[in-house]
């Protein structure tokens, strides 16, 4: 019988979901939460699972919610960075911008 292999798609122009293998213990919840399969569990147990098609993430954050290891952060496109504005003085922050107001649920993307 022949084997099949889980390889990632090395030529998306898209980062969208970036794993911690440092934090990451392999327990796959967050392939179990991805609504569209774009994070695939490893076929080597204890692994970190595989981004596997990325240009189909939608950016949900279920992944970020189901990891309890902190181990994912979301890299959004830049058109859908999230801007905050102060009401009482209209200066605006960037989500991770050195001075942004204190998150809420997501961490603040990465670059």
């Amino acid at each position: 019988m022949d084997k099949a292999y889980l390889v990632p798609n090395p030529i998306a122009p898209c980062q969208t979901v970036i794993i911690d293998v440092e934090k990451c213990v392999g327990c796959n919840r967050c392939a179990d939460h991805c609504r569209t399969q774009t994070i695939m569990p490893n076929p080597v147990k204890g692994k970190a699972p595989i981004v596997i098609y990325p240009d189909e993430c939608w950016f949900c954050g279920c992944c970020i919610a189901a990891c309890k290891n902190d181990a994912i952060k979301m890299h959004y496109p830049i058109n859908q960075r999230v801007f905050f504005k102060r009401k009482e003085t209209g200066e605006v922050f960037r989500i991770g911008g050195p001075d942004s107001p204190p998150q809420s649920y997501f961490k603040p993307p990465v670059g």
